[in-house]
């Protein structure tokens, strides 16, 4: 849960930092973190005397910032509530936006991997509900034999044996062509986006196994559902 400190510019303020840090040395843990400068940060300068333990707590902040920090600084002094700086030699930053601490949410800050996990997911999110349900379609074909020797019921059956993702085998039935001959007239349905019917021909149905009895294949119709 959030932990939000208020006006610590203000005697009120810089009481509730005080009650909190009462057995802590840190804001979050055990030692410094983002929690600690974004508070320090708030406090425009030293708490007093009467508030012991958020002094203590801002003189230990300080040290470790200091020895993070080792340039000569040239001073600062930081008034008023909006938290206007005033530096020696350094302009005023141009354009650069305020921020107000008055309110301070801890644990608001996400990490560079957390934002970057975030803008991921509402890409995928977008881009999922962007993306079309593949159509359909559905396709009548023709299956030849070799001869009038060739079993037709085992035909079908390498036909039917033959499976892909968004695949689905139809109504069949065998048609005379002649000289004693016949033909598989059978019904499929495919994904388009997931199946070729000229690969499901020439890759699966014209190929061993199945080539023992498929002769040839021929597109009859071709519809889109």
């Amino acid at each position: 849960m959030a932990i939000t400190f208020s006006d610590l510019h203000t005697e009120s303020g810089l009481k509730s930092l005080d009650e909190f840090l009462s057995g802590k040395s840190y804001i979050s843990g055990d030692g410094l973190t983002r929690d600690d400068i974004k508070v320090y940060a708030a406090v425009l300068e030293k708490p007093g005397d009467s508030f012991p333990n958020a002094s203590q707590w801002y003189d230990a902040v300080s040290a470790q910032l200091a020895a993070s920090f080792p340039g000569e600084a040239v001073g600062v002094r930081v008034s008023g509530k909006a938290s206007s700086v005033e530096a020696a030699p350094a302009e005023e930053a141009k354009g650069a936006p305020a921020e107000d601490d008055d309110d301070i949410d801890l644990f608001g800050d996400e990490t560079e991997e957390e934002k970057k996990a975030a803008e991921e997911r509402e890409a995928a999110k977008k881009a999922s509900s962007k993306k079309k349900e593949s159509g359909k379609s559905s396709v009548l074909m023709d299956v030849k034999p070799w001869d009038d020797e060739t079993d037709m019921k085992k035909l079908e059956e390498a036909v039917r044996s033959v499976e892909m993702p968004g695949l689905l085998w139809g109504a069949s039935k065998l048609v005379p062509v002649g000289y004693g001959i016949k033909k598989l007239h059978i019904m499929l349905t495919i994904v388009d986006d997931l199946v070729s019917v000229d690969d499901l021909i020439e890759e699966r149905l014209t190929v061993e196994p199945c080539n023992e009895f498929i002769q040839s294949c021929d597109i009859v119709a071709f519809n889109k559902i």
